[in-house]
């Protein structure tokens, strides 16, 4: 029996509400997979995530996506408005900014290649800092002797950044237009490297006028 188009309003209607639910109690960004789930197996999830995304593309909370992922988040615009005040118990240093920018724009790397941009050797507890914070993860380990470890961006990296791919990483032009790209040695090395191998090597440092990196809590 083809349903009315009041009966397949309803159920939109309900189907919107428990995507919703789903997402609103989440505490993290929820999986495609899983929110596709907790719909019958008629549900459109393409077509209702869509429109639950348009719902709240002009409210003070707007969904956004974050990989594979869904979640709320604070509407933009609206950041000059909330004032939200973070206990810090460590900052990014400058070798894991450095170290942080170079695993985004040229993973999966290993540590010696990140020595190698870097020009300087890194430190263990650089490493363990990021993968303490949640930004990056091990991948496979490389078929060359000794089979070391490779590096690459989290989930939690993009949530952080606000970045739903990693192809959403900002480009030199951008970061130079607002001001926050590092202009010190070492970032023209990697700048120079980029226009030999195609890769943008970027600082994600904020203005040191106006912002701190920090990390927060775990």
């Amino acid at each position: 029996m083809q349903k009315t188009p009041m009966l397949t309003y309803l159920h939109d209607q309900e189907h919107l509400r428990i995507l919703e639910a789903v997402i609103f109690a989440s505490n993290e960004p929820v999986d495609e997979s899983v929110l596709s789930d907790r719909l019958p197996e008629n549900a459109n999830f393409k077509q209702l995530i869509d429109l639950l995304s348009q719902q709240y593309s002009s409210r003070g909370v707007n969904l956004v996506k974050v990989g594979n992922k869904w979640t709320f988040r604070t509407a933009p615009d609206l950041a000059d408005s909330l004032e939200i005040i973070r206990q810090s118990e460590k900052r990014l240093s400058r070798a894991a900014q450095e170290t942080l920018a170079i695993i985004a724009y040229n993973q999966p790397v290993t540590r010696t290649d990140i020595e190698s941009i870097r020009g300087v050797s890194v430190n263990r507890g650089t490493l363990d800092v990021l993968l303490e914070a949640g930004w990056i993860k091990p991948g496979r380990r490389r078929n060359t002797p000794g089979r070391p470890t490779t590096w690459q961006t989290s989930e939690n990296f993009l949530s952080y950044f606000g970045l739903e791919s990693l192809q959403d990483l900002p480009g030199v032009q951008e970061l130079k237009a607002a001001g926050v790209l590092d202009t010190r040695p070492a970032v023209d090395v990697y700048a120079s490297r980029s226009q030999e191998e195609g890769v943008d090597y970027l600082s994600l440092k904020e203005s040191a006028e106006e912002h701190e990196e920090k990390l927060e809590p775990l």
